[in-house]
């Protein structure tokens, strides 16, 4: 048989298993990655070399195909998942507003250091891999210039729905979760209700939240997983071909050299002390639950600059982006970090002793 046929013949075995401080490392990244806009968790797993297990893993565990070393991989997996989003959202949001570039410069790197492990998934490089791959980059870029924020109702419904949109781009490389808060306008609404701060002081109103788009999230991992795990069995080449794809057309999306074009309202708390003033709360009430100190002659400005907008309407605009031009020694740091977050992921794949 030549090697052409047995590149096209399906592969049915079962992917070896991950190694507990690979799958501990991949649910943290994965967490850290999706509570950031434009970072795709599924890159972050593909990075390290455990997508097609971890694809495979979930398909299993839906298909109802349980044992003991499956619930300790998701427990292991979970643990390291739940741990970067209840510590990590809060301040992910904070330094997504305030230091977009130095978090983006790092997360492209670490999505470069899964090129490797993929280029090895993508040989011998035929038609379909090629195919494949410029499909995956258009869509790509068709997202990465169609982003566009899209109100919508803030109810059991819409959280549920949100959480499978959100969930099947969590897994699907290139695309992140968080991207689809965005286009939707809810990433501060569920991302913040995650914060162990959220938690910690209404916990009954995050959890109205949080559990419909945890429900949400389960549905949409449990079908696209299921899909995925076919597609990688049967049409290997242009599947991972595919996934090459979006992997680099990701970048696009997380270019790192871009600002909030109103900086005041990027800030969840300023735009909440923004929101009081113009409900015409004093400046020390606005001090004591937001902790945004103003000045008589700040108010007159804020009601001057927003007086006439509703909430929905700050959020909009605390959510636009622009490009800037980076200075020679922010470009000099970004290409250190990316470097960084390349060596990083070549660091983490090698554990646990090689590939997945």
């Amino acid at each position: 048989m030549s090697t052409e046929a047995k590149s096209m013949e399906p592969t049915n075995s079962e992917p070896e298993p991950i190694a507990l401080p690979r799958a501990f490392l991949g649910g943290i990244l994965m967490g850290l990655a999706n509570i950031v806009p434009g970072v795709s968790g599924g890159t972050m797993i593909l990075a390290m070399g455990i997508y097609d297990a971890f694809i495979g893993a979930v398909a299993r565990l839906t298909r109802l195909r349980w044992n003991v070393a499956l619930f300790v991989f998701f427990g292991v997996f979970g643990l390291g998942l739940v741990i970067a989003l209840v510590t990590g959202s809060k301040l992910a949001v904070t330094l997504v507003a305030e230091q977009r570039w130095v978090m983006y410069s790092i997360f492209i790197g670490l999505t470069l250091g899964g090129v490797p492990e993929l280029v090895s998934q993508c040989r011998p490089a035929k038609a379909t891999v090629w195919i494949g791959g410029a499909v995956g980059l258009a869509l790509m870029c068709a997202l990465a210039f169609a982003l566009e924020s899209t109100p919508v109702p803030q109810n059991l419904a819409t959280f549920t729905l949100i959480g499978a949109l959100a969930a099947s781009s969590m897994i699907l490389p290139g695309i992140s979760g968080s991207t689809i808060l965005l286009i939707f306008g809810m990433y501060e609404v569920v991302i913040g209700s995650l914060s162990s701060d959220a938690l910690r002081e209404d916990f009954m109103g995050s959890a109205m939240i949080v559990g419909p788009v945890a429900i949400g999230a389960a549905i949409g991992i449990a079908l696209l997983s299921n899909v995925l795990k076919h597609c990688l069995s049967h049409y290997r080449l242009g599947s991972h071909g595919l996934l090459m794809g979006l992997l680099l057309g990701s970048l696009l999306i997380i270019y790192p050299f871009q600002e909030p074009v109103n900086s005041e309202l990027a800030i969840k708390s300023q735009r909440k002390a923004v929101a009081m003033a113009i409900e015409g709360k004093s400046a020390a009430e606005i001090e004591e639950r937001r902790g945004v100190l103003y000045s008589d002659e700040d108010l007159l400005r804020v009601l001057a600059d927003y007086g006439e907008l509703t909430p929905g309407d700050l959020k909009r605009m605390g959510d636009e982006l622009r490009r800037f031009s980076p200075s020679g020694s922010q470009i000099g740091v970004s290409l250190l970090l990316i470097l960084a977050g390349f060596g990083i992921t070549q660091l983490i794949g090698r554990l646990g002793g090689g590939k997945a």
